[in-house]
């Protein structure tokens, strides 16, 4: 039998799951690796964190997910990898040897010298150490009567967390206050001058100050690049990705910033036995970007090609979409279209985004139907 080990639990290994479920496939032994048997679906995130979603809400089951899939499910992380002898090392002191490898496993959050924030320092990554931190945040803001919350990051996370945070903080305190850093000039580079327009309008409808500087963290806050300290009793970076550290000595090809380099076909560029998707990978190709729009869309792609490579069929090249659909909570029921040099916004787009997100996590929930006719959610995750 072949052995194949999905490592991470992240969006594109969730379609390889359903695949292998649908066609039990009995000549392969699969084992997932996750550190946590919940995949929270960072779609919703902010929903949760505004108070629109429940806990079950926005989870995968992974754990019955793999079950379904006839695969074995090992609860650790993987600490290690040794890419020419064909194995990773678990947090558990095991090792996993395979003939086909698949990383899915996410990224970190880059600090960007916000560290010296100590104990303050929430990170959006992992989601699921988050979203515990995060209701730790709730409770303690409760007790104050007042909360001071930084948001450091300029891209469309930064602003949809500093939205949820808002609406959240203010219900639980109306005193408390929220400022969002964005560097001196990130703030929604990716998006249309219109998109920037309407959210900068959100933040000042909330109340959120939106602050165009870079910042380094302190011990009771962080202090601008002009000079000035902002103290918080949190902060909170959504400053982007930063591959995780054990690559470096994985012995795979990796790309300036750490990332594995995949070819079209989501194939290792140096060992031809290993894929990887989502944030964990990076291509040479100008449309390709570290999002969960694209995870989601290579899923099904992953899913063919890793059976692929282990029946020796050809695969199948994913190309990314030159223009992506991006929808942007803004805290309240309320949401941000972004396409390409189009956006709109309404209550409307956020029951569009709601029954998206919604339909994805039903999509690989127990009960579920084997074959959906979409992909899953085409926007933006954190």
């Amino acid at each position: 039998m072949k052995r194949l080990v999905l490592v991470g639990g992240g969006h594109a290994h969730l379609f390889v799951l359903e695949s292998l479920a649908r066609l039990a496939r009995r000549d392969i032994d699969v084992t997932v690796v996750s550190p946590g048997c919940w995949q929270y679906y960072s779609g919703m995130m902010p929903g949760w964190m505004a108070g629109h979603y429940s806990q079950e809400d926005i989870r995968i089951d992974l754990r019955r997910l793999a079950d379904r899939a006839g695969a074995r499910f090992v609860q650790a992380s993987m600490v290690g990898m040794d890419a020419g002898a064909r194995r990773v090392q678990l947090s558990d002191g095991s090792r996993l040897r395979y003939d086909r490898l698949s990383l899915d496993i996410g990224s970190e959050t880059r600090r960007d010298r916000l560290d010296a924030s100590g104990r303050k320092l929430l990170t959006v990554k992992p989601l699921e150490v988050f979203q515990r931190r995060w209701a730790d945040v709730m409770r303690d803001a409760v007790t104050r009567g007042d909360y001071r919350l930084v948001v450091i990051g300029g891209g469309a996370a930064g602003v949809e967390l500093a939205l949820s945070a808002n609406r959240a903080l203010r219900k639980a305190c109306p005193k408390a206050s929220v400022r969002l850093v964005t560097g001196a000039d990130g703030f929604l580079r990716d998006h249309s001058p219109s998109v920037r327009r309407r959210a900068i309008q959100a933040l000042k409808k909330a109340g959120v100050e939106q602050i165009a500087e870079r910042a380094a963290g302190a011990e009771d806050g962080v202090t601008l690049a002009s000079g000035e300290f902002l103290g918080a009793d949190a902060v909170l970076a959504a400053t982007g990705a930063s591959a995780p550290a054990m690559l470096k000595t994985s012995g795979l090809r990796l790309d300036a910033m750490g990332f594995v380099s995949v070819d079209p076909f989501h194939r290792s560029l140096s060992h031809p036995e290993v894929f990887a998707a989502g944030d964990v990978c990076s291509r040479d190709d100008p449309h390709f970007r570290r999002s969960g729009v694209h995870a989601v869309h290579a899923g099904p792609v992953l899913a063919e090609n890793l059976l692929a490579a282990i029946d020796g069929r050809p695969m199948k090249a994913y190309r990314p979409r030159k223009t992506t659909l991006y929808l942007l909570a803004c805290g309240d029921r309320y949401a941000i279209a972004s396409w390409g040099r189009f956006s709109i916004e309404g209550h409307w787009v956020w029951k569009w985004k709601d029954r998206i997100d919604r339909r994805f996590v039903a999509r690989f929930s127990p009960g579920a139907a084997a074959e959906p006719a979409d992909e899953g959610s085409p926007h933006k995750r954190l």
